[in-house]
């Protein structure tokens, strides 16, 4: 599959991600996203190599009382691919939840 596009929504996925957030619903409250945006990006990304995905074992969703919840890991590919992001759109690091917003004047 070919690279994805570069997009700020891109960037803010693959911030994320990079930054521990590793499933969809917590990705979508932490980039502000929605979900119809989120998931295609997902599969976008994992089918261009950038991500890695793990669908989580029965025993602890029954134990829970979920669903399953699918895992995302960043590759080399895809930490390329938000290094290009950060420089195109540096707001990417402000935007993601829990990141420090910069000092007024210095964005």
């Amino acid at each position: 599959m070919p690279k994805p596009s570069l997009t700020f929504p891109t960037g803010l996925v693959l911030f994320a991600i990079s930054n521990g957030i590793q499933y969809g619903f917590d990705i979508i409250d932490a980039t502000g996203l929605p979900s119809g945006t989120v998931y295609p990006a997902l599969r976008r990304l994992e089918g261009a190599g950038c991500l890695t995905s793990d669908w989580e074992g029965g025993e602890e969703v029954d134990a829970e009382g979920r669903p399953q919840r699918c895992y995302y890991g960043i590759t080399p590919e895809g930490e390329a691919l938000l290094a290009q992001a950060l420089d195109r759109f540096p707001a990417i690091r402000w935007t993601v939840e829990g990141e420090p917003s910069p000092e007024p004047g210095l964005a």
